[in-house]
């Protein structure tokens, strides 16, 4: 049911539920100059104000088409013209397979570490009705689990990712914006056939909520994968997992390959089905899948080194590879990236596997490695297993 009163007022409501905020919030705020982002960083400063609250526009340039950054540029200065601080985050995407995805990843990586290092625990996403609607449309082709929609709430570690904006009409934002003389930027990918939310919003597809029934299944749902991750599986801080059935549920499975393999959402359901039937030794998702060997009886999941990301320079309060924050770079240190061939020096000083050795985080400078944090190994260094989503949206505690 949508609410009534202005869209101010709607926004204000919505903001109330997803609060608390302390007496002066800052808001963090991604924008990607389109119309409903650009919407809500306006209905964000004007919500702040009564509370002497400031807004950071944060507007991340995937450098994806060569006049992204003109348009980052052209956003940056309409939101100063309406007293709006912005900053351009200037991403760097490799060509390659599974470009929207890594972009996707890449973007919300770049938008918390910003809005974590501005201060701001609250990071604003510019979701809306429309975006609901195509999101249950997607997830309902792919069988029922997750029908029940985005949530206006997510911890992601210590950001908190808010969507005010779910119960409103995308056309409602594009009035609005006429309203206040305000211009925004038309995305041609979000007309582009060959992407499966493209071909939704061709379709005519109307604006949807999520069914109350539904939620409280998902709900269910997540205690169940919580309670189960709980009472079977042991995740390391060197980034791998050790499941102790051979059948386990698919939900479990999905979500512990997305937390080892560092991504925001996991494989195809029909694909995790198949393996939660009867694990086996496979590779999904950049995760592989084997069998714990000297680890003990079970399963072991690890990152597949081949899949790690490439070496980077790097930055405190970082992520690299979507799994590993760094908290602590060591001196002289000019990269950071998977130890790979190199583990087979270090095989003499751990018990672990060859495999979960070439996959670990090593810090190298001119390409020689330096420090190896997990092994102990080199100048002190600090690092911290951290994908971007949780192996379970609810806590658990190992049994």
């Amino acid at each position: 049911m949508r609410l009534t009163g202005t869209l101010s007022e709607r926004f204000a409501e919505a903001m109330a539920r997803l609060g608390p905020f302390g007496p002066t919030p800052r808001l963090a705020v991604a924008v990607s100059g389109g119309a409903d982002s650009t919407a809500l960083a306006l209905l964000a400063q004007d919500w702040v104000r009564p509370a002497r609250g400031s807004v950071l526009a944060l507007i991340a340039d995937h450098g994806l088409r060569a006049e992204s950054g003109a348009e980052a540029a052209l956003t940056a200065r309409r939101l100063a013209a309406r007293g709006i601080e912005a900053r351009i985050l200037t991403l760097s995407i490799a060509p390659g397979s599974a470009l929207q995805d890594r972009a996707r990843t890449a973007r919300h990586a770049a938008l918390a570490e910003a809005a974590r290092a501005a201060g701001a625990v609250h990071l604003l996403l510019g979701h809306h009705a429309g975006d609901q609607a195509e999101l249950l449309a997607m997830r309902a082709a792919r069988g029922k689990r997750g029908a029940a929609g985005m949530a206006g709430f997510a911890a992601r570690h210590d950001i908190v990712l808010l969507r005010p904006l779910l119960g409103t009409d995308p056309a409602e934002l594009r009035a609005e914006l006429r309203a206040r003389g305000m211009g925004w930027i038309e995305d041609p990918s979000n007309a582009d056939p060959r992407f499966e939310r493209a071909r939704l919003r061709a379709s005519g597809l109307e604006p949807a909520v999520p069914n109350p029934s539904e939620a409280a299944a998902l709900a269910a749902a997540q205690r169940d994968t919580a309670r189960f991750l709980a009472g079977h599986t042991t995740i390391a801080p060197e980034g791998y997992a050790i499941l102790h059935t051979d059948r386990p549920p698919e939900d479990a499975l999905a979500v512990l390959i997305r937390a080892i393999g560092g991504a925001l959402y996991p494989p195809r359901r029909d694909r995790v089905a198949r393996l939660a039937a009867g694990l086996r030794p496979a590779t999904l998702g950049g995760v592989r899948i084997m069998k714990a060997g000297r680890l003990g009886p079970g399963w072991l999941l690890l990152r597949e080194a081949s899949a790690c990301a490439a070496p980077a320079a790097p930055r405190a309060g970082a992520l690299w590879d979507g799994r590993f924050r760094i908290l602590a770079v060591p001196q002289g240190a000019d990269a950071i990236g998977a130890l790979g061939d190199r583990a087979t020096t270090f095989r003499h000083a751990t018990r672990l596997p060859a495999a979960v050795l070439r996959a670990l985080p090593a810090f190298c400078r001119s390409g020689e490695v330096l420090a190896v944090p997990h092994l102990g190994a080199g100048p002190s260094a600090r690092l911290a297993f951290a994908p971007p989503a949780p192996a379970a949206a609810l806590p658990f505690v190992p049994a």
